[in-house]
């Protein structure tokens, strides 16, 4: 079921790699260590969700391999390349709505490459391909503001997807969303990436959701964070509908949350029990 953190593979240029990392904020009261020692591995067309306590580093971890952070200790590398800043093989999807409100939907996907370069013949056919895959089609000359908060974030992954990127990062892209609307979106995002194929590092507090969704779950500790345990998502792919009732789903789900109840008890101090 589960495995510990490894970097014995460093050498296959088609990893994205975390070589004992680690990030120390100065916050002008003293120094916060967030993330201390992770160590790792995310294969070729992999899926990877980390879970963990709230405040415990998640993001920070995406934004360094993003190249948005830079680590204060150790490296991040793709394809044999040390992250040093945001690059053209890597693109993200947030929490928060990102669409450029006064463009169209075929021109927020289209966004991207139009910063690129892009000539406009194709930047839009691979928008109106991207449109398509992410179930817009039809909606390719609506704004956001006609759109529901799920569509949006379909736009936001097409968007990201058009660029066409060997690692995509997702930052709880869920989050905001209500929960039927999440499965669904969760669902699609599964059919996409099966086509796709893409490396993808996924941020979510949601167990059932990274259970769902991964072939690995990162747990992290406790600030300072390290990677707790790696948890092998053994579910069969594609994952049919009824996967969330399988015994072995929930299995994986109880083991999960039992790694995480320990570690988030430990932020909300001496005494907390979680059920």
């Amino acid at each position: 079921m589960s495995q510990s953190p490894t970097v014995q593979s460093i050498a296959h240029d088609t990893e994205v790699v975390f070589d004992n990392i680690g990030m120390t904020f100065d916050t002008g009261a003293g120094a916060t260590r967030a993330v201390a020692n992770v160590s790792g591995t995310i294969p070729e067309g992999k899926f990877v969700s980390v879970i963990g306590p709230s405040g415990c580093g998640k993001s920070t971890l995406l934004d360094m391999v993003g190249g948005l952070l830079k680590p204060t200790q150790g490296t991040v590398r793709i394809n044999g390349e040390m992250v040093t800043g945001p690059r053209r093989d890597t693109a993200m999807v947030f929490q928060e709505d990102s669409t450029l409100h006064w463009r169209t939907v075929l021109d927020n996907v289209a966004f991207g490459l139009e910063v690129k370069g892009v000539s406009k013949a194709e930047r839009y056919e691979m928008a109106r391909r991207m449109t398509e895959l992410v179930g817009l089609s039809g909606f390719e000359g609506h704004r956001p503001g006609q759109l529901s908060g799920g569509m949006k974030q379909r736009v936001a992954i097409a968007r990201a997807l058009a660029l066409e990127p060997r690692v995509l990062l997702m930052d709880e892209p869920f989050g905001a969303l209500d929960q039927q609307t999440r499965q669904f979106i969760g669902r699609e995002l599964l059919r996409i990436w099966e086509k796709t194929r893409n490396r993808v590092l996924f941020i979510t507090h949601d167990i059932q959701e990274a259970v769902y969704l991964s072939d690995e779950v990162w747990v992290m500790s406790a600030r300072p964070s390290v990677v707790k345990e790696v948890v092998t998502i053994d579910l069969p792919r594609p994952r049919p509908e009824g996967t969330h009732a399988l015994p072995r789903f929930r299995e994986l789900e109880d083991h999960l949350w039992a790694l995480v109840k320990v570690e988030a008890a430990k932020t909300l101090g001496p005494g907390a029990q979680l059920a």
